[in-house]
């Protein structure tokens, strides 16, 4: 089994049906250990408060929707890893060295939690469903995973 990096845009997925979903889940059950970082707990959030205010989902499922995933949370299900100020530098450098991408800021902060779990071996691949940041942790050499067949 492998070890996964989740970002947010795939994170997502594992809670609610989008396209990818199957595969995120099977990444998910498959998976020997899930990490996640710190910024994920108020980007996933905020997306599903998204879905609610864009009229995709109802009441009643954003409510289900924070359940499931503090649940998880509290069930230990994702290894929370902390945005560190060596991170933060680190994203600026990635930004700098991308800078005719459109690397955004959260996205820089995942991508170098990311590559330092990578650097130390203990994951095996980013998972996340967003093709420009797919292409730029692959520049970094990341293996990537995108649930989206992109």
């Amino acid at each position: 089994m492998a070890n996964a990096f989740l970002d947010t845009s795939a994170l997502v997925k594992y809670y609610h049906p989008e396209d990818g979903t199957p595969e995120v889940t099977r990444i998910v059950e498959d998976s020997s250990f899930l990490y996640i970082s710190r910024l994920s707990l108020v980007e996933t959030v905020s997306a599903f408060a998204v879905k609610f205010r864009t009229g995709h989902i109802d009441e009643q499922e954003l409510n289900e929707l924070r359940r499931r995933f503090y649940y998880d949370i509290g069930q230990g299900h994702f290894r929370i890893m902390p945005l560190t100020t060596l991170r933060y530098q680190e994203a600026t450098q990635l930004i700098e060295r991308h800078v005719r991408s459109r690397l955004r800021t959260l996205d820089a902060l995942q991508l170098t939690v990311a590559l330092t779990l990578s650097q130390r071996g203990m994951i095996d691949h980013l998972v996340c469903a967003d093709q420009t940041l797919c292409e730029i942790a692959m520049a970094e050499g990341l293996a990537v995973i995108n649930p989206r067949g992109q």
